[in-house]
């Protein structure tokens, strides 16, 4: 069963309009917004999120990005929703900028857990009409609940 939203997202680590002018400021952001202020754990969220990047861009197209990793030490996901004010140079399979995205961070053992709720993320943001009622919000609070309003149907 896939983790309910609120287990995995909380309201402070949901960002909209984010002024980032890069790839690389994009998960400097995430990975800030995870680590809640630890700077060891911000550099090993950097690392563990570069490296799945090295791997493969998560830019799906369409404007929409998943960057996600498993990281050994942590003991629950933990999600990220952020939009961008303006599209970044992602390096996604469509070559389009990325203005969206959704970031997971699992425990390294959580290989179902994470399988699950990338497949929900990717069915989610599938959605032409999801995404354009995310890109629609004007603050981080609009963004959240939308977020959860399409999660729980």
């Amino acid at each position: 069963m896939v983790a309910s939203l609120n287990e995995i997202l909380r309201p402070q680590r949901v960002v909209c309009k984010a002024s980032c002018g890069s790839k690389k400021r994009v998960i400097e952001l995430i990975a800030g917004l995870v680590a809640g202020g630890s700077s060891s754990l911000e550099y090993e969220l950097l690392d563990n999120l570069n490296a799945r990047e090295r791997l493969g861009s998560t830019g799906l197209g369409h404007g929409i990005a998943i960057p996600h990793c498993r990281m050994p030490g942590v003991t629950s996901t933990t999600a990220v929703l952020v939009t961008l004010d303006h599209p970044v140079d992602y390096g996604a399979i469509d070559d389009q900028p990325v203005d969206l995205l959704f970031a997971l961070i699992v425990p390294e053992d959580a290989t179902d857990e994470h399988l699950q709720l990338l497949s929900k993320l990717a069915e989610l943001f599938s959605e032409p009409s999801f995404c354009g009622n995310l890109r629609r919000a004007v603050d981080a609070d609009a963004l959240y609940q939308r977020m959860r309003s399409a999660w729980n149907n």
